[in-house]
């Protein structure tokens, strides 16, 4: 007969995925900013070897003796998506990483994982979210999503009047991305990364190559915008590009 599975004793900690933003600190929310200051235990994703966006950002609202739980990928780029093993791969990572969170909330301690942009949009956290729900106490705060942050660098309105908006990943295959770019007012890509060239045949074959920016670095240090037909061979990771609608105004 199996031993009954035991409930915590004392209050239990609630994990919150924060929102912090395109990448300014200053552009944190109120809620964001007192859950960062005020969280002992600070979770973050992180490329193993760097110090990892989120963590950057959050930098200098960290408690003197906060504790930190760095999140190491263990495949970014290295292995196509396409590939079977790349899903199994992160699986087994978030499968951990859930693990560990579930682990100091069941202990009765707050947990804080810092999110680039917003939570729920395209972020890693949704993947600790899903896992989470129904384990221990989540809640989200939502932020300024990166993209958000990119259109306003351009000092352009994204879209006008009726407008349809679409947000599109560059991993789509050419075919998909060309016919998306050409059916829609206003356009944002993420995820440029190693796609750029691929990316840049589509916007063409759209006939849109005219209307297309790249935003590198969007409220962030070394923040750039640029023509598409200008920019570089290679971009970084946090770089989007972006059509702006021109549809009905007054």
């Amino acid at each position: 007969m199996s031993a009954p599975v035991l409930a915590p004793v004392g209050p239990i900690g609630t994990v919150h995925g924060v929102g912090l933003g395109p990448g300014a600190p200053d552009l944190l929310s109120v809620r964001a900013d007192r859950l960062v200051r005020d969280t002992r235990h600070i979770a973050y994703f992180r490329k193993a070897g760097r110090p990892g966006q989120a963590r950057r950002i959050a930098a200098d609202l960290l408690r003197a003796d906060a504790v930190e739980i760095p999140m190491e990928y263990p495949v970014t780029t290295e292995i196509p998506v396409s590939d079977p093993r790349y899903n199994a791969c992160l699986a087994a990572f978030y499968a951990t990483c859930t693990a560990r969170l579930a682990d100091l909330a069941r202990a009765g301690e707050d947990v804080v994982v810092l999110c680039e942009g917003d939570p729920f949009f395209y972020g890693s956290f949704m993947h600790l979210h899903s896992r989470l729900a129904g384990q221990v106490p989540v809640q989200v705060v939502p932020g300024i999503t990166g993209m958000a942050g990119a259109w306003n660098a351009t000092g352009v309105p994204i879209t006008w009047g009726d407008d349809v908006l679409t947000v599109a990943m560059a991993t789509l295959p050419e075919a998909e991305l060309t016919r998306r770019i050409r059916d829609t007012d206003a356009l944002v890509v993420m995820k440029i990364g190693r796609h750029l060239a691929k990316l840049r045949r589509a916007v063409a074959a759209a006939g849109r190559e005219g209307e297309a920016w790249l935003v590198e670095h969007a409220a962030m240090p070394g923040q750039r915008v640029t023509p598409l037909g200008e920019a570089q061979a290679v971009t970084p990771y946090f770089s989007i590009l972006l059509i702006h609608g021109q549809g009905r105004r007054p």
